[in-house]
């Protein structure tokens, strides 16, 4: 199960270099993408050039990258390899070897091309995370022919960034720093660098880089308008993109989601459904479905926000902390049906702290309430609050006296994931880790400055990513 560990941040932070302010999150649900059409003429080269990106898949299913109809694109095949299909005149396909379906990771993508190369092996190079990638040739497929020319970002054609306009296959990720460069085959180390200390593979300042007549760079600086181009006039328009779709969640700063290859864990993959960048989570059948987080943390002062979407109609959304023994119960389910290390507040207001109920501790709760967890894992304290208040007369700031604490435990090492439960078709519940997929009105952040949240983070608390996970976890 792809996960964010205490010491094992991935590919998402840096003591220092170059920070990525922002991601475009695509949701397929939605039928969002950016799609240009603007260009008059094939541009600097359409035998040379390079494409550039940071990506974080949310769900693992076909989807497409970029291309335009029936003509070049990239894709994520069902077995979660990235397929490129270059040029018409003889039907080029290559396909990588290695696989991408960890949701939890951000990967750096760069693919490349100069077919005036006389030698095959020299005309297309594709790196991951600062890497050459091997890639083959699909069966029955080509290799990339000399002085074969691109069908994507070029003349009146519509292109399309987060799926193909033909087949309409939208891809559900985040993405940042898309780059395009028109006229020039470049390596990854144009966008990259591997970090000195940690040894990670980081984005560059790549505002330097030519990008030719119709090269691009994305930045995703504006939430009113997600398709400038940020280094030349080659904009792109929003299609079904909104503010809430410039996120935080970056190759810089990775935060936490929802996990949906938990649910395959724990055989209810076919009970829940993720959208909005592993945000939101929808109940689909009968049965239970139980939600962790993609980071876990053992130590530390952790604050998240989760709205109820739907807890009506006999169907119920919760909300929980579960412990590493409880994450990995694979019977299925949450609440009174997981008996080790969980502790669960329900729609009703009673609290379970694994299969012992107080009923009526807290307040209930309904639609569209904001259910704030503050996790005190250095002192072995949980508080849950809702829309400002926390139960119980809770004081998430007391330090060793935990006052109000809904559980208080001897604090330990062991790991804890932000979690909750869906129970029947409707059931919903959108969690924001900091960076929220739904509308916050009053922006508060911890006090490193990260997150977006809708009530103010207790003093000493922290968002869920990766920056504060080095610094505090």
């Amino acid at each position: 199960m792809p996960l964010i560990l205490p010491g094992n941040v991935g590919s998402a932070t840096a003591a220092t270099g170059f920070n990525v302010a922002n991601s475009c999150r695509f949701d397929s649900a939605s039928s969002a993408d950016l799609r240009i059409s603007d260009y008059s003429g094939a541009g600097t080269s359409r035998k040379t050039r390079t494409y550039s990106m940071w990506i974080k898949r949310s769900e693992l299913s076909y989807a497409v990258i970029f291309g335009s109809a029936g003509k070049d694109h990239w894709v994520f095949t069902a077995d979660h390899k990235i397929q490129i299909n270059i040029g018409s005149g003889t039907d080029s396909r290559r396909i990588t070897d290695m696989v991408f379906r960890d949701v939890s990771a951000w990967y750096h993508i760069v693919f490349a091309y100069d077919t005036t190369q006389g030698t095959a092996a020299n005309r297309f190079t594709m790196w991951v995370n600062g890497a050459v990638a091997t890639t083959s040739i699909v069966a029955g497929k080509n290799e990339v022919a000399e002085d074969e020319e691109a069908l994507v970002f070029i003349n009146g054609d519509t292109h399309t960034i987060g799926s193909d306009e033909d087949s309409a296959s939208y891809c559900d990720c985040y993405m940042a720093e898309w780059v395009f460069v028109d006229g020039q085959k470049l390596d990854a180390d144009s966008f990259g660098e591997y970090d000195s200390d940690s040894g990670i593979w980081k984005p560059k300042d790549v505002s330097g880089i030519t990008l030719g007549t119709n090269g691009f760079y994305l930045n995703f600086a504006d939430s009113s308008d997600l398709g400038i181009d940020a280094g030349n006039d080659n904009d792109f328009e929003p299609t079904n993109l909104t503010a809430t779709d410039q996120t935080t969640d970056t190759c810089t700063n990775n935060f936490s989601t929802w996990n949906p290859l938990a649910c395959a864990m724990q055989n209810v993959a076919n009970n829940v459904t993720f959208s909005e960048g592993n945000l939101k989570a929808v109940g689909t059948s009968g049965g239970e479905g139980t939600l962790l987080s993609t980071i876990a943390v053992n130590s530390g002062k952790w604050y998240a926000e989760f709205k109820m979407i739907d807890v009506a109609d006999g169907n119920f959304s919760q909300v929980a902390l579960l412990d590493e023994e409880g994450a990995v119960k694979t019977s299925g389910g949450t609440g009174a049906t997981v008996s080790v290390g969980n502790v669960t507040v329900k729609p009703n207001g009673d609290l379970f702290i694994n299969e012992t109920r107080s009923a009526g501790w807290g307040p209930t709760f309904t639609d569209n309430d904001i259910i704030q967890i503050a996790a005190d894992l250095d002192n072995g304290a949980f508080y849950f609050g809702k829309n400002g208040t926390y139960s119980n007369s809770g004081n998430p700031t007391s330090g060793a006296s935990k006052t109000g604490a809904a559980y208080a435990f001897t604090a330990s090492s062991k790991l804890w994931f932000f979690a909750g439960g869906l129970n029947g078709t409707g059931s919903a519940v959108e969690a924001n880790f900091g960076s929220p997929s739904f509308t916050i009105s009053s922006g508060n952040t911890d006090g490193d400055g990260y997150g977006n949240f809708e009530y103010a983070v207790p003093s000493g608390y922290y968002s869920l990513n990766t920056k504060n996970l080095a610094e505090y976890g």
